[in-house]
């Protein structure tokens, strides 16, 4: 078992770092060719700075905290907004049906640009939300909407004689839902969901037009200034691919515990 894990493992990584260094070789020989001069050596001013006897966060330490701190708050508003329209798009109420395939159908053939221009420009000033907000709103909508058919199809997968067996049993709606088919939901939809969470950070890069001080809106400036693109839009692909492996290995590690938790029931 020990093997057949790490093994792969071990491959994947060396592949990984031999694909690495050819990268490297290749922007090396093009840069040569170009006669541009590499200049990595300031990269790391830009990300922290010891001043005063303490390190403290640089421009795209800034952004990126900016940018986590969107995408959390966007994630949790994203999984609310896909539940409750997942729930009414399997409602039998007609305006609920109506008003959740309106708005799915409506977030999912526009662009996300668009709706960020239209939350801004026009909807934000009415309703009186800033930059943030605006941000926010603008991703969890977006999210929102792939999300709730996500869920949807984790709740089209359960079985009816689940609902009928736990109404056998004298649980109230609230219950069964809570605790019988959204823990098999999340079970079932986790990898789709955590394609929509990494999609969610990569959106988050979108919002730089509404000048917010994200990620990618401070790598911009430090290029404006700096006339570094190479390593600076280098160095922010690196810190998003390393905020989406990360999640990605979260994910896979809750996928495990839940398997073995339901293989133990």
């Amino acid at each position: 078992m020990f093997s057949r894990i790490v093994k792969p493992t071990l491959s994947a990584i060396v592949q990984i770092v031999v694909l690495a260094l050819a990268v490297a070789w290749i922007l090396d020989s093009g840069a040569q060719a170009m006669g541009y001069r590499w200049q990595w050596d300031r990269v790391p001013d830009y990300i922290a700075f010891y001043e005063d006897g303490e390190w403290w966060p640089a421009e795209l330490l800034e952004g990126l905290l900016v940018t986590i701190q969107i995408s959390l708050i966007s994630l949790v508003a994203t999984l609310a907004i896909g539940l409750v329209t997942a729930l009414l798009r399997n409602s039998n109420s007609i305006v609920g049906r109506t008003v959740a395939t309106g708005y799915v159908e409506l977030i999912r053939n526009t662009p996300l640009l668009v709706q960020i221009y239209l939350l801004y420009f026009v909807f934000g000033p009415v309703i009186g939300l800033d930059r943030f907000s605006t941000a926010v709103l603008a991703l969890a909508l977006f999210q929102g909407a792939y999300t709730a058919e996500i869920f949807r199809a984790g709740l089209n997968s359960i079985e009816r004689g689940q609902f009928e067996a736990a109404r056998s049993l004298g649980l109230s709606r609230t219950y069964t839902f809570g605790d019988v088919i959204l823990p098999q939901v999340i079970q079932r939809t986790l990898p789709p969901l955590t394609n929509e969470v990494i999609s969610l950070i990569k959106n988050s890069s979108i919002v730089s037009v509404m000048a917010v001080f994200d990620l990618t809106t401070e790598a911009r400036n430090i290029v404006s200034e700096t006339a570094m693109p190479f390593e600076i839009w280098f160095s922010v692909a690196i810190i998003y691919l390393a905020l989406t492996l990360s999640l990605s290995a979260v994910a896979a590690w809750l996928e495990h515990k839940l398997g073995a938790n339901w293989r133990t029931q």
